[in-house]
């Protein structure tokens, strides 16, 4: 069993950002297993294995956990967003379920193709599914967000966590996505130490980390090593859309506004750039991950072959701003700088 290599590593990032070539250019990271077909995933270990390894690298791979939680009046929401999805001659349409993102076959691979690393997202797996992987070598990761979601996980036999602060861009890994967001967030620093001081395992920081000095920080806070996304989302390898890199790269707008946190596109609290379908449906969204996600997706696949800022989710999360453009390598070797 691998051990965790550090002091920086790419954050998982699905949908499309997350490319074989980033992790290799970082010299390690997660790939996103989310919303990926088995075989879609299958096909992206291969290619990602074989880019790292290239490097010398490491990878792991992060599967979101079939999610549990109230679900809200979809129907209502659907009609709300009519007038959003006419502008692309397009009906919305309430799915008929949730659906758990082909748990069971994607679990059934990394069985059967063992990868270096597995991390949970959005649910603690069960303890026999923890000590399967690790019968097969990986080493298993819990993202959480508070010390009892890191007590959990480490009842359930995890070997690390992946300690997410709510600065982190795109969806929070909360075990409670219904619950209200804190008015005081607390700084990943101390949200490392405070789950260091009360569950004994290896830790991986995350969750707004864009300087050299956020590197050291969570460092001298106990972390093992630190996990970025959003710094990485101007690079040259990754796969970041188009809307996305001119909503990143724009110094004036509403850009300007920050970030902040919504469940509009996808029914969980996640932290995107503001736009415009934020601020008119965040008050009403209904909570229900993956049911929202689906929802909404024909809505945001039109908007984003359209350059639509204002109608697409523009994850990122608070250090947006430090988002470098050039070679990943480069953005990875000025955040270690500091140390």
């Amino acid at each position: 069993m691998t051990s965790i290599p550090g002091p920086v590593l790419a954050a998982p990032m699905a949908g499309g950002a997350g490319t074989p070539a980033l992790l290799a250019a970082c010299g390690g990271g997660f790939l996103a297993a989310g919303y990926l077909t088995p075989a879609a995933l299958a096909a992206r270990i291969a290619s990602v294995r074989a880019a790292v390894r290239a490097a010398g690298g490491w990878f792991g791979v992060n599967l979101f956990a079939p999610p549990e939680g109230p679900v809200g009046d979809l129907a209502a929401y659907a009609d709300e967003l009519a007038p959003e999805f006419a502008v692309y001659d397009l009906a919305p349409a309430v799915p008929a379920g949730a659906d758990d993102d082909h748990w069971a076959e994607k679990l059934d691979l990394l069985l059967t193709d063992p990868v270096p690393a597995v991390s949970f997202t959005f649910g603690i797996p069960s303890p026999s599914t923890v000590a399967a992987l690790r019968r097969a070598g990986t080493l298993v990761l819990q993202t959480v967000t508070t010390p009892p979601e890191a007590a959990a996980a480490a009842a359930a036999g995890v070997d690390a966590l992946v300690v997410q602060a709510p600065a982190a861009g795109g969806h929070s890994a909360t075990l409670t996505p219904s619950a209200p967001v804190p008015a005081s967030p607390v700084p990943l620093p101390d949200l490392v130490a405070a789950v260091r001081a009360a569950v004994p395992l290896p830790v991986v920081a995350a969750g707004g980390i864009a300087t050299s000095a956020d590197v050291a920080a969570a460092l001298h806070a106990g972390a093992t090593a630190a996990m970025v996304g959003t710094a990485l989302l101007r690079t040259d390898e990754a796969g970041t859309s188009a809307p996305h890199r001119t909503a990143l790269e724009s110094a004036s707008g509403w850009p300007a506004h920050g970030t902040v946190v919504t469940r509009a596109f996808t029914g969980r609290p996640a932290r995107a750039l503001r736009n415009g379908f934020i601020d008119r449906h965040d008050a009403t969204a209904p909570h229900g991950y993956p049911q929202v996600h689906h929802l909404t997706a024909p809505l945001r696949r039109a908007a984003a072959a359209a350059g639509d800022t204002d109608r697409v989710h523009l994850w990122a999360g608070t250090g947006h701003r430090h988002a470098a453009t050039g070679p990943a390598a480069a953005v990875i070797a000025t955040l270690t700088s500091a140390l």
